[in-house]
C-alpha cells in the first residue's frame, strides 16, 4: 500500500514504486476509472493500446491470415501497388 497526500490545488504526487509499476513519466495523462464505488488509475496510453488490442483480437483470423508472414506478405504487395511497382 502507497499513501499520497492531497495539496490545496488537488494535486497528488504518486509514488514513484507505483510511477514504476504503471510506467509512467513527466508529462504522462492518467485514466482514473470507477468500478463498485473503488477508484483506479491506469496510464492512459497503456490502457489505449490495451483496448486497440482488444478490438483488433481475432481480426487477422478473420481476415484470412493464418501467419504473421502472411500478412507481411499482404502489407509489402499493398506498398507496391501504392507506390507503383
Amino acid at each position: 500500500m502507497e499513501i499520497a497526500k492531497i495539496s490545496s490545488k488537488g494535486q497528488i504526487t504518486i509514488p514513484i514504486s507505483v510511477r514504476n509499476k504503471l510506467k509512467l513519466k513527466t508529462g504522462d495523462k492518467i485514466v482514473i476509472l470507477e468500478e463498485n464505488g473503488r477508484f483506479y488509475f491506469e496510464n492512459s496510453a497503456m490502457l489505449a493500446f490495451k483496448r486497440a488490442e482488444e478490438a483488433f483480437a481475432g481480426e487477422a483470423a478473420r481476415a484470412g491470415f493464418e501467419k504473421e508472414e502472411d500478412m507481411q506478405e499482404y502489407m509489402l504487395e499493398i506498398r507496391k501497388e501504392v507506390r507503383g511497382y
